[in-house]
């Protein structure tokens, strides 16, 4: 397995294609890059990882470099300190969802926001030249529960009807798959006033369901909020920037309404006319919400930092993408959990529905996420076919593929941080989206 570079990043498996070697040469490129100032350290709770950020912060050191090191504190946390702390920039020693076995890095720069295209491609380039062995002297710097800033920070947006929340005294179980917010979301949640219970919380690395927060990961946590009647449930994946709710059922809403209620709550609460912006990989609900209220859903390729660019662009407060991010300006530009579980909670302070009855409330779509290997397929010859033989569909080419019609839509496209082509569709009904993904594969193939 090679190593992947794009817009997240590099990541890739710990000894094979992801060496000590190769994290230091991109490690001094990133340095390079980068403005004078202090560096913040970052990782998720992988067992490799303490040995990575022990090593990067030697070599920022060897690079002149003032380094703080967060240690394990959530992605979505360290880009926060980033912006609040004016600092050069920050490396997060991550590979997100992927399995224990998968380490990566992720880049972030002086604005808080990850690398744009061009930049991450700069360091690429650096780091494959000839880099010479620095020998200046910086300094290292330790730092503990560097998320309790974060917190304070979080609880008191502006929006945020923090008396609402806590004198509902909610209760709320949390799985943070013993990642990186196993600390951090507990926290968040308990500040609010309302009693959680631990699911997952160890912060040991040791991710006992499956990485992400999808639907078929969450029994475990939707039968701890049935056997404790709690409120709700809250997962999040191991670096922590992706949210996922189980509701008071234990039914698990799926990633793509975070968002969608989050900003549901936000629209309640704000009278801010901003568009929101949001990939094109993501539920066509926001879109029906997003009508109700008379306001704009913009839409940009996939990936964090191209949903953040379109933010800027447009003057978008409130942001994300379906797979459980929730961006917010006033917070800072990035997907988070933290922010996510605020925004939750205060759209269920709103009033006195069950959150499976604030699910129920929202537009319904479902959306099937497959995927197929690269194999030897040539996507541009595979969309044109596609597009002449589906010419009722509205075609969109910002990223891969994308056929939209009335009420459903397909999306293909390379993946960023996978060797997979995903095809995701979505449909009022599952036969109908499972219908749409056979028939692409069946065309991709031909």
């Amino acid at each position: 397995m090679e190593l992947i570079r794009g817009i997240s990043g590099i990541r890739g498996i710990v000894n094979d294609s992801l060496t000590d070697s190769i994290i230091k040469s991109h490690v001094r490129a990133f340095s390079i890059l980068q403005k004078e100032g202090v560096i913040l350290l970052a990782r998720d709770s992988r067992s490799h990882g303490e040995a990575f950020i022990i090593s990067i912060a030697e070599e920022l050191k060897k690079c002149g470099r003032e380094v703080i090191n967060y240690d394990i504190i959530p992605t979505p946390t360290a880009q926060f300190l980033v912006d609040k702390k004016h600092l050069a920039g920050g490396i997060v020693v991550t590979a997100s969802h992927n399995p224990k076995e998968w380490n990566g890095l992720k880049f972030i720069d002086a604005d808080s926001c990850f690398l744009n295209g061009d930049k991450n491609n700069k360091l690429f380039e650096i780091a494959d030249s000839e880099l010479e062995e620095n020998h200046n002297i910086g300094s290292i710097q330790s730092i503990e529960n560097g998320y309790l800033a974060h917190i304070t920070h979080t609880r008191s947006l502006s929006f945020i009807d923090t008396e609402a929340i806590e004198d509902r005294k909610f209760s709320i179980v949390v799985d943070a798959v013993n990642g990186a917010a196993s600390k951090a979301l507990p926290a968040m949640i308990e500040a609010l006033g309302c009693t959680v219970h631990h699911l997952y919380c160890d912060m040991n690395g040791k991710f006992l369901r499956g990485a992400e927060p999808l639907p078929y990961n969450l029994e475990n946590l939707g039968e701890a909020v049935r056997n404790l009647e709690a409120d709700a449930g809250f997962a999040t994946d191991p670096d922590g920037d992706r949210l996922a709710v189980v509701d008071e059922t234990g039914n698990p809403l799926g990633e793509e309404y975070t968002l969608t209620i989050c900003a549901d709550g936000y629209f309640q609460s704000t009278s801010s006319a901003t568009p929101i912006v949001t990939n094109l990989s993501t539920t066509m609900a926001l879109d029906k919400l997003a009508e109700r209220f008379g306001r704009e859903v913009i839409r940009s390729a996939v990936g964090e930092i191209n949903v953040v660019n379109k933010m800027k662009e447009v003057g978008a407060q409130l942001g994300g993408e379906g797979n459980g991010g929730v961006i917010l300006s006033e917070s800072h530009y990035g997907r988070d959990s933290l922010v996510g579980a605020a925004m939750f909670l205060n759209r269920m302070s709103q009033d006195n529905l069950l959150v499976s009855k604030i699910f129920q409330s929202m537009p319904k779509y479902i959306m099937i996420k497959d995927k197929i290997e690269m194999r030897s397929i040539d996507l541009q010859i595979a969309f044109d076919k596609i597009k002449s033989k589906y010419s009722d569909a509205d075609t969109d080419e910002t990223d891969g593929l994308k056929l939209s019609w009335d009420n459903s839509w397909v999306h293909i496209r390379k993946s960023n941080t996978e060797h997979i082509i995903r095809i995701y569709a979505e449909a009022p009904t599952r036969d109908e989206a499972d219908e749409i993904v056979k028939k692409t594969k069946t065309d991709l193939y031909i």
